[in-house]
């Protein structure tokens, strides 16, 4: 279990990306450990149960042969018994050994039986020693029903190990969302943080005004209200992280005293191409490679429905020892050559499994041809969607610039008098809101292209659950 923990956290591929850097904002010396998105997944991973019972599912798969095709074990049958013969007033033992093992991919089955029968009219006990080679020549003729029966299965391990990769890729996906929405809460709480110091430096500044005589009572409490206001954000945004970091310490399994902090993560991807991505999709994926195996596999059963129509038909070869007594004793030899035929007549609800496995069959094609249509559709549609968030990205940081830039001759303009307290406040606002807008879209965009690496089955390889 160990190793393929191991195999798993190298494969994350969304955790080797270039950092983004973020505005720079004025913040408090930071003394809380920095917790990175790849030591956070490694820490999950390690100590949340959930991912030991993802799994854990894969551990059953390599059993499912076993129980599904038919036993190849030799099997030893034994059977003894007293005959009491009342009108004769004796009794003598009946004993019946035998041996048989079958070769399923085959379907040769070998017995060998050992027989010693009481006789109610003689004396002498008969005995035999029989040795017999069956072989199905129609129904599952020569092993072709198990083959198919075993193919069938092997698909469907490889269809459920897919699911495993699939589920721990959403396990994983679930887990990076988490981090980014605390780390857009931290950034979020950072900026408040500033902007509510700022604000408490010109609060006193203007106070220091109206002692001057130079600041009239209405700044004072335009200013208050400001000042009101920002601390009220910073409660509920306090609130906010500190919920989203009781999830993240819950995922780790966190117990000290110093809670982390979230580090600036790294895009997921760099160089998102919907045409080439798209095709890699198609021709490598494991969401392909799956709805091609679900074609298989109903194939196959419509073909092992048809096998299991056939007449149960064998050939028999055996050899046979014949006398009396536990010795065989008189010996008498043969050789023996037959077939042996058991044919249901009617056999209804056999044709009936065998129309409703063509239906499902046809079924399986069509239901696949309608999800490659809406795979093709949720990928552009996603690929549009990071298009726009790298845009917004982009504005957002213009916008942060020049917010900044007027928040500067405001503050100045204000101090000489030139502008309204009004005109300041709209300008410190705006600087808020811009910040708070690029944390929100750079956010959006990471969680967009994890998104993007689990659906074209990207985000983790599905050899770290072959152990």
């Amino acid at each position: 279990m160990k190793t393929i923990i191991n195999n798993t956290l190298a494969t994350l591929l969304f955790i080797t990306a270039s950092t983004v850097v973020l505005p720079v904002m004025a913040t408090t010396k930071i003394k809380h450990p920095i917790l990175p998105l790849k030591a956070f997944i490694q820490q999950a991973t390690k100590n949340d149960v959930t991912f030991e019972t993802i799994l854990i599912d894969q551990l059953s798969l390599k059993h499912r042969r076993d129980i599904l095709l038919p036993d190849s074990d030799v099997i030893m049958d034994v059977k003894y018994q007293y005959n009491f013969y009342l009108n004769q007033n004796r009794n003598k033992p009946e004993a019946t050994i035998s041996l048989s093992k079958l070769f399923p991919y085959n379907g040769t089955q070998l017995s060998l039986s050992y027989n010693k029968a009481a006789s109610g009219l003689t004396t002498t006990d008969s005995s035999s020693l029989q040795l017999l080679i069956t072989q199905p020549i129609a129904k599952n003729a020569f092993g072709k029903g198990t083959r198919l029966q075993d193919k069938i299965i092997g698909i469907e391990n490889d269809i459920r190990r897919y699911q495993i990769v699939e589920a721990y890729e959403d396990y994983l996906a679930s887990l990076t969302a988490a981090y980014y929405n605390w780390y857009s809460a931290y950034e979020n709480l950072k900026v408040s943080q500033s902007s509510y110091k700022s604000n408490q430096k010109l609060m006193a500044n203007i106070r220091d005004r109206q002692r001057q005589k130079i600041a009239l009572p209405i700044d004072v409490n335009k200013m208050q209200l400001l000042l009101i206001g920002k601390k009220e954000n910073l409660i509920i945004l306090q609130e906010i992280y500190d919920s989203y970091s009781n999830l993240i310490f819950k995922a780790i399994r966190h117990n000290g005293t110093s809670p982390y902090i979230p580090a600036t993560p790294g895009r997921p991807a760099s160089n998102v191409q919907f045409e080439q991505d798209y095709k890699n999709f198609t021709q490598s994926s494991r969401t392909y490679e799956v709805l091609h195996m679900l074609e298989q596999q109903g194939n196959m059963q419509v073909k092992k429905v048809a096998d299991d129509l056939l007449p149960s038909t064998n050939l028999l070869l055996g050899y046979q020892l014949e006398g009396k007594e536990w010795g065989i004793q008189d010996q008498e030899r043969s050789y023996f050559a037959g077939i042996s035929v058991r044919w249901p007549i009617g056999r209804s609800v056999d044709k009936a499994r065998q129309s409703i496995a063509k239906i499902e069959y046809k079924k399986t094609v069509l239901s696949n041809q309608n999800k490659y249509e809406d795979l093709r559709t949720n990928l552009k549609n996603l690929y549009i969607q990071i298009q726009r968030e790298q845009k917004l990205i982009g504005i957002a940081k213009e916008k942060i610039k020049l917010a900044e830039s007027i928040l500067k001759d405001e503050a100045e303009n204000y101090s000489f008098g030139k502008v309204t307290l009004n005109d300041y406040i709209v300008a410190v606002n705006r600087v808020d809101e811009n910040r708070f807008s690029y944390t929100e879209h750079s956010v959006q965009l990471n969680k967009l292209l994890v998104e993007w690496l689990r659906l074209t089955d990207q985000l983790v390889n599905e050899n770290v659950l072959e152990n």
